[in-house]
């Protein structure tokens, strides 16, 4: 991908969303239902758009509202809804369409009226109010959720993901029913939805507070005491996010030094420097994002990045932004060997694009690693009932256990990691960084890069369908193949695509759900030079298996 002449400066006029246009988009586009790109589609994250091209409306939001308020009742889900969202322009029109449909639905719905709330606390929620034994919750009172964000996203998307009583992501059979309903409904000219006024919906709300809850139990989960003692100079950007509220709340009840150096809400993120491709993304993975915060990188211990709805964790030290990979294994690592009232035999999970270093540092600590496709919904199970005690996916999504081994949240949690950073540097004087550099010295150092190439709908099809036998290459990067895999070892479920391993290298291969183009994951334990020899490689064993299906 080419690097934007704007990448890493901040955002000129020229970019900013007119957000007045944006919101009357979405309540006056009528979606093109025999438009592909115009109907409901649920994701790894749920369903994702623009009120500009038809694909994000009121009439998305009214539609997937209505299924998820009949699936609820058909599964026999009859506790409260919590629901959240994040700082996006459209996620607060969406919150009132979504409020109406629940609302007239007959669903007790929890959130804070005005004020914004991240996914994370949205899933901590649902499992305290669905912890087992809780004190006067009958035994059908199951909670589930909503969240109103498109993550880290341009600035004029939206989004909507739901979370049913296991707090995490929903699955696919749960999601392609709710898909299909919402497509039902807009076919049929929205005649099914339930719908009351505004201000019978917003009568309608339980006010609930998400904060509280979630911070002053924030020590069941990291060694804030730690923190607190050592004095850690801690920096914070929730980058324009959700996560503003919650952090100032940390601040402020846990008197750790802590200073958050951005406390702007601009649903146009106006502030923000523009990512690698010259779109405004509050992705805090990516260097070029989290610019401003770079540049005070030497101010603090550790400083930490949040995403708008804070599912997302970025992590920066005096070396600078790590690699999320990076993170992750330094994470497991200092996890694995300073959680003693976890489970002997708590696995680690991982995402199959996820950096092999993983599965060396999961070797070295003797912890069974579970790779399993895409999707953090792939984890939930397992944090759960504390068979996982840790989960992670490469574009830095993570969560794991509470100290005594039992779940924290089952969706992806963008604080706790941050916090984590802090609880590392205190208890061992080392930053993640420098731990970092203890892990490749030990287990070797590791390339890793991602990149798009073209595909039509056609081949894109077929990518997702490939099985290993088509794949007639014997080795990659000069090494023997050791591995064809179109379904995830830890758990056989189809990744729709493809991965190729060998002893130092691997490569997937997956159809984007938006674009006409394929991912491809690379890493190598033998440097850069052989990373890229790896990655055209890869091209040329998709190419050759597309040519021949």
């Amino acid at each position: 991908m080419t690097l934007s002449p704007l990448a890493g400066k901040r955002a000129p006029q020229s970019l900013l969303t007119n957000i007045p246009r944006l919101v009357a988009h979405y309540y006056e586009t009528r979606p093109d239902v025999h438009d592909p790109l115009q109907r409901v589609a649920f994701g790894t994250s749920g369903h994702r758009g623009t009120s500009i091209n038809g694909s994000f409306n009121e009439s998305h939001i009214l539609a997937v509202t209505q299924a998820v308020a009949e699936h609820r009742a058909a599964a026999g889900i009859r506790g409260p809804l919590f629901m959240g969202l994040d700082t996006h322009a459209l996620s607060e029109p969406a919150w009132m369409t979504a409020l109406q449909v629940l609302v007239a639905n007959g669903v007790q719905v929890r959130a804070q009226a005005g004020a914004f709330t991240p996914t994370p606390l949205i899933s901590h929620a649902i499992l305290e109010h669905n912890r087992p034994g809780r004190e006067g919750r009958p035994d059908h009172d199951w909670a589930d959720g909503i969240v109103i964000t498109p993550s880290h996203n341009p600035p004029q998307d939206g989004g909507f993901k739901y979370n049913p009583p296991s707090g995490g992501p929903a699955d696919t059979d749960v999601t392609g029913a709710v898909q299909a309903r919402a497509n039902a409904i807009l076919e049929n000219e929205l005649r099914d939805v339930q719908r009351v006024s505004l201000e019978d919906a917003l009568a309608g709300l339980t006010d609930f507070d998400f904060i509280t809850p979630y911070v002053s139990q924030l020590g069941t989960v990291v060694n804030l005491d730690a923190i607190r003692q050592s004095g850690v100079r801690i920096g914070v950007d929730p980058l324009g996010g959700s996560s503003l509220p919650v952090w100032q709340a940390i601040q402020a009840q846990h008197g750790l030094n802590l200073t958050i150096v951005n406390e702007d809400i601009d649903p146009r993120f106006a502030f923000m420097s523009v990512d690698r491709d010259g779109k405004i993304r509050m992705d805090c993975s990516s260097p070029y994002a989290m610019a401003g915060l770079l540049a005070l990188k030497d101010d603090f211990d550790v400083a930490i990045g949040n995403d708008p709805d804070a599912d997302r964790h970025g992590i920066v030290t005096r070396a600078g932004l790590m690699n999320p990979n990076h993170y992750l294994a330094v994470m497991i690592e200092y996890l694995f060997s300073h959680r003693p009232g976890w489970r002997a035999d708590a696995a680690i999970g991982k995402t199959l694009v996820s950096s092999a270093l993983i599965d060396r540092v999961g070797a070295g600590i003797g912890r069974r690693v579970v790779e399993v496709p895409v999707g953090f919904k792939y984890f939930v199970e397992g944090l759960l009932d504390g068979s996982f005690g840790f989960g992670g996916e490469e574009s830095a999504g993570a969560s794991f256990l509470r100290l005594d081994g039992s779940p924290w949240s089952t969706d992806k949690d963008g604080l706790i990691p941050g916090l984590l950073a802090a609880e590392m540097t205190a208890v061992t004087g080392k930053t993640p960084s420098e731990r970092f550099a203890d892990l490749t010295a030990r287990y070797g150092e590791t390339a890793y890069d991602r990149q798009d190439a073209p595909a039509d709908a056609a081949q894109k099809k077929i990518l997702s369908s490939l099985s290993p036998e088509q794949v007639t290459a014997t080795t990659l990067g000069g090494d023997p193949i050791t591995a064809k895999l179109t379904r995830a070892p830890g758990n056989g479920a189809g990744i729709g695509g493809l991965k190729v391993t060998t002893d130092q290298a691997w490569f997937a291969a997956r159809p984007s759900g938006t674009e006409d183009v394929y991912k491809i994951y690379a890493e190598s334990f033998r440097g850069e030079g052989h990373l890229r020899q790896v990655m055209t490689e890869a091209r040329d064993v998709v190419s050759a298996a597309l040519a021949g299906h």
